[in-house]
């Protein structure tokens, strides 16, 4: 039941509770000294808030221990869903026919001599990626189909799909909030393991205590490989729009987020608009889902073993 009603007000709390964050902002990234100190090892001293801590790790950190480990599934399937649908629209709107893609007449399917066939592959696998991701965190809340997901509507701006820049614009702001998300949820599931193998537990949410620290910590290590994934999509998004170097970076950023799901600064207040009519025309989940196949292409590997 309480599942039930996590899935079931998702879109209230997105539209309500959480502050709205400016569109596809992007807020610079968080200094790794101050990462890194959210997590103790050992001990019986709490990962999260201490009195003494600056006021924006402690912020951080009272934000990722409201976080629940079905809501941190929750946010993560929202995600991936926003992804599928985003790369299937690509594959079959306007955008396809650009000579960075199928090229001018071609297809996802079938890309003209004017075209790339290696970028077109790249978005194809994407899409499967990210259809698995979701298939992963169904199953971890219990879910058996995409129509019960929690969001079955996701708006985009205007001509998303109509050009390249538009499209691949969208798709750098969208695989940096996902890493950043990734980044988020792995601290959150160790810093969780960690105060539960001290013995300081009483933070936990009633749902959290089912887990025990060997899964807390399998859940950190399938996140990190999630986000290996995002960051690949990162990338080939900039090679696709000859931005160089691609690989622009040293490390990947948490993007301006501090938790997963909640507050103001979590990727559900960040990926908000994609829920909202008034960001652009509404492109349906369960339609993509249903046609994926006629333009994912299979790629191999599963999660890791625990």
């Amino acid at each position: 039941m309480e599942n039930q009603n996590l899935l079931s007000s998702i879109g209230t709390i997105a539209q309500e509770r959480l502050a709205r964050r400016k569109f596809l902002s992007q807020a610079g990234l968080l200094g790794l000294g101050a990462a890194a100190a959210t997590i103790t090892f050992g001990g019986s001293k709490s990962a999260f808030a201490d009195e003494t801590e600056p006021a924006a790790e402690t912020a951080q950190e009272v934000a990722q221990s409201k976080d629940t480990v079905a809501e941190i599934f929750t946010a993560a399937l929202i995600a991936e869903d926003l992804a599928t649908t985003f790369y299937y629209n690509g594959l079959v709107g306007a955008v396809i026919q650009d000579p960075n893609l199928a090229g001018p007449g071609g297809s996802a399917t079938h890309v003209t001599s004017s075209g790339n066939v290696g970028n077109v592959d790249y978005i194809r696998a994407a899409l499967t990626q990210e259809i698995h991701h979701a298939q992963l965190f169904r199953s971890l809340l219990g879910m058996t189909h995409g129509a019960q997901d929690p969001v079955q509507t996701f708006h985009f701006p205007a001509r998303t799909f109509d050009n390249l820049a538009n499209f691949t614009g969208i798709l750098d702001a969208l695989e940096n909030a996902f890493i950043g998300a990734y980044l988020c949820a792995i601290q959150e599931f160790a810093a969780k393991s960690a105060n539960l193998q001290g013995g300081d537990g009483a933070w936990l949410q009633s749902g959290d205590k089912k887990y025990s620290s060997e899964q807390l910590d399998y859940f950190a290590k399938v996140s990190a490989s999630i986000m290996g994934i995002e960051a690949e999509h990162r990338v080939l998004g900039r090679v696709i729009s000859n931005s160089n170097p691609a690989n622009n970076l040293n490390y990947e950023g948490v993007d301006g987020l501090n938790a997963v799901y909640n507050g103001p600064k979590s990727a559900v207040a960040a990926l908000t608009p994609f829920l909202k009519p008034s960001t652009g025309p509404g492109y349906s989940f369960a339609t993509a889902l249903a046609k994926q196949s006629t333009v994912s292409l299979p790629v191999m590997g599963s999660y890791p073993a625990m």
